[in-house]
């Protein structure tokens, strides 16, 4: 059971179950933060030889598994860029990664996918992919994959983070 912070907390004595369950509290919250944090290194670590950031490698493989996509479609289906992704678009763009093009009916609207040069980097980007995912899935056996999944949907439930997530991956009923 988790302990929710009252005004209270800061007059009253903590009884010993309490600051117990408060330090594990903020344990979990630091692990999570630290889990994440690992992945980013280890994939900027892989990324770094192909001159590419993880938030740029993930819209390049979300567009490679979903293009066309407008930027908008392209920011509900991310995590690593909250709002509109257009700032790490225009890099992507400017490096010959993804093109933009008018849609055919409104030419307002723009559409996202990769160019020639961006399909080239699937395989190794794909590889990356895989390598930071096992790096995660292969120390963990599956019912605690299962079970942590479970746990990260609920707490990321009804944020921008895991809505996005929802959309992408879908939902295990």
């Amino acid at each position: 059971m988790s302990h929710s912070p009252t005004s209270t907390d800061t007059i009253a004595p903590q009884s010993p179950a309490m600051a117990e369950q408060r330090r594990h509290d903020s344990e979990l919250r630091y692990l999570l933060l630290a889990a994440q944090r690992e992945g980013a290194r280890q994939m900027t670590g892989q990324l770094k030889p192909l001159n590419l950031t993880p938030a740029q490698a993930e819209i390049l493989l979300v567009l490679a598994e979903r293009a066309p996509l407008t930027l908008a479609e392209l920011g509900r289906l991310i995590v690593c860029e909250s709002g509109s992704p257009s700032r790490i678009v225009d890099t992507l763009t400017k490096r010959g990664l993804v093109d933009r093009e008018p849609g055919q009916v409104d030419r307002r609207v723009v559409h996202l996918r990769l160019t020639s040069r961006g399909e080239e980097l699937m395989p190794v980007l794909r590889t990356i992919d895989a390598r930071t995912d096992a790096m995660i899935v292969d120390r963990l056996s599956a019912e605690e994959q299962a079970v942590m999944t479970r746990g990260l949907r609920r707490i990321l439930d009804g944020t921008p983070s895991g809505t996005a997530l929802a959309a992408r991956f879908g939902r295990e009923k």
